[in-house]
């Protein structure tokens, strides 16, 4: 612990940047969710989505949900033939990033003009895959990649975050599915689950449209190009869990153990590493600390500060 509290500044930067996509770690997206709009967005401040995504758990529900999503064929195909991912994993990583960060903590203005722009992006996302058609429009499609997302986050922040009964009681998990479905009707998904009974049986529903994952990209999750040693070591932990949370519906097919099937010891190790690396970054993120500010309950970041001056 006392190794990950005494970080350089220049180690934080350089994670900031990893996820963001941006030397800064705050790139224009993030500094719109201060900028843009003067109120509450979808989500209640600090409530139950602001705090599972503000949490640093969501780095271990990103690489178990991409696990889970490319179960699915045609959701696989959309993003094999229309993203440079194996090119450049960290854009796409950025990318996806932006999504959750500006719906969640954005404020109702921002996050329908991001919403806009998925729209927009999938609109150019089609094509035909094992004989079928597909477009990443296709309500069915959006649906099936909410389903594993919400899963996998889900999974994560009750394995690896901070328990959040003692704040919002043991229904808070249902409230999860309940709230963040809002994104996913917001791009032209329906029929989703509000609880995480629903949120089972409708993953379950899909058993038979299922393939399994390629091996090659179950190795580029497990060990994406172009990070550091010190990177390296730090994602096998995340990737580790992963591989222990994700749904027992989709396991099987992604080639992976999943939840209910060993693994403690590598969940409860990721769980410390990332317990570290909070005291390490601090409390919230730079987009929650945009929104916080935004919202007149915090500070100004760094950045704004710095535009300021």
């Amino acid at each position: 612990m006392r190794v990950l509290t005494a970080l350089p500044e220049a180690a934080r930067r350089a994670f900031r940047a990893r996820v963001s996509g941006d030397p800064t770690g705050a790139p224009d997206w993030v500094r719109d969710i201060a900028r843009v709009g003067t109120g509450p967005g979808w989500f209640e401040p600090d409530g139950v989505v602001w705090r599972v995504h503000g949490d640093l758990s969501t780095l271990v529900g990103g690489v178990a949900a991409l696990l889970g999503q490319a179960a699915h064929p045609l959701a696989l195909a959309g993003v094999q033939r229309h993203s440079a991912y194996r090119e450049d994993p960290w854009k796409r990583l950025a990318g996806t990033a932006r999504w959750l960060v500006v719906s969640t903590f954005g404020s109702a203005e921002l996050a329908e003009r991001e919403a806009a722009r998925v729209r927009g992006m999938h609109e150019r996302v089609r094509g035909r895959a094992r004989g079928r058609a597909y477009s990443a429009s296709d309500p069915a499609l959006l649906r099936w990649v909410h389903l594993a997302f919400t899963d996998a986050f889900l999974a994560a922040q009750q394995a690896v975050g901070q328990d959040l009964t003692g704040h919002f009681g043991r229904g808070w998990p249902d409230v999860y599915v309940g709230e963040w479905a809002r994104t996913a009707r917001e791009l032209g998904a329906t029929d989703l689950p509000g609880t995480t009974a629903e949120l089972a049986e409708a993953l379950a529903a899909h058993r038979g449209e299922l393939a399994p994952v390629p091996d090659d990209l179950r190795a580029f999750l497990a060990a994406p190009p172009g990070l550091s040693p010190p990177e390296r070591v730090f994602y096998r932990g995340l990737s580790g869990a992963a591989a222990h949370l994700v749904s027992p519906t989709l396991a099987g097919c992604a080639g992976v153990p999943g939840r209910g099937r060993g693994g403690t010891g590598q969940v409860t190790a990721t769980r410390l590493q990332l317990r570290g690396l909070r005291l390490a970054l601090g409390s919230y993120s730079p987009s929650e600390q945009a929104a916080r500010w935004r919202l007149g309950l915090g500070p100004a970041p760094a950045w704004a500060a710095d535009e300021a001056a």
